[in-house]
């Protein structure tokens, strides 16, 4: 569009109410995209992660040996190297306890990945709270502009004997950009979401299936150590 009916002209000349609302949602899609950005960078590097963890962890390496690895870097480990740390940590304390019970150190340890993987899916879902809000609410937003950008063009009429296409459609092209503001916030904001909704639940299938395959390795060296048959 041109002249009179060029974009920014719509924009500035709207009423203070519609320029709030277009303001309110260039807002919210400066928000959900710092927010997209972020999150798919640290999906990507959770999954990164998890994929060379699993490769290390099932090349028949030594636990104790993965866990010196991992905790001797000076950081926390995060993703599936970090419930493997919270495990094994709280199973050589268990083990230790004079006479301590291999369900015991088990059912700890199994405890101390839950609460681990509770930290890590709640990183990963961090954010996505806000895109589902802005997603949901940024239309109806913009729809709010729409009409009263529209009520005003028709209420400007009131006081002209005869009204022509050429007075309103000024007024109702400035409320039409407040819901094409209001998609503009609302489609990245969802479709985002549900990519990345998806892989954090992919992320916390893959967490449980290795909280319950590591509690059983985990249960054959309580066995042995406590029996005596391991160091």
């Amino acid at each position: 569009m041109s002249g009179e009916l060029s974009i920014v002209h719509l924009v500035l000349g709207a009423s203070p109410v519609v320029q709030a609302v277009m303001g309110l949602l260039l807002a919210a899609s400066v928000v959900s995209w710092a927010i997209i950005l972020r999150k798919r960078g640290m999906l990507r590097r959770a999954i990164e992660d998890s994929n060379r963890f699993e490769r290390n962890f099932w090349s028949g390496g030594d636990l104790a040996a993965i866990y010196r690895e991992l905790t001797g870097g000076g950081h926390a480990p995060q993703n599936m190297a970090g419930l493997f740390e919270a495990g094994f940590r709280e199973f050589r304390r268990q083990a230790r306890q004079p006479g301590a019970a291999a369900g015991q150190v088990i059912e700890s340890a199994q405890r101390a990945m839950r609460v681990a993987q509770m930290r890590e899916v709640d990183r990963l879902e961090d954010g996505l709270a806000t895109l589902a809000t802005i997603g949901s609410t940024s239309p109806y937003v913009g729809l709010f502009g729409t009409v009263w950008g529209i009520m005003n063009a028709f209420t400007a009429l009131g006081n002209v004997q005869s009204a022509t296409l050429a007075m309103v459609a000024p007024g109702i092209a400035e409320a039409l950009v407040a819901t094409a503001a209001g998609l503009f916030a609302a489609i990245p904001a969802v479709i985002a979401y549900n990519r990345f909704a998806d892989k954090v639940s992919r992320l916390e299938v893959r967490y449980d299936s290795f909280a319950e395959e590591f509690s059983t390795i985990l249960e054959r060296h309580a066995q042995a150590r406590l029996s005596g048959r391991a160091e």
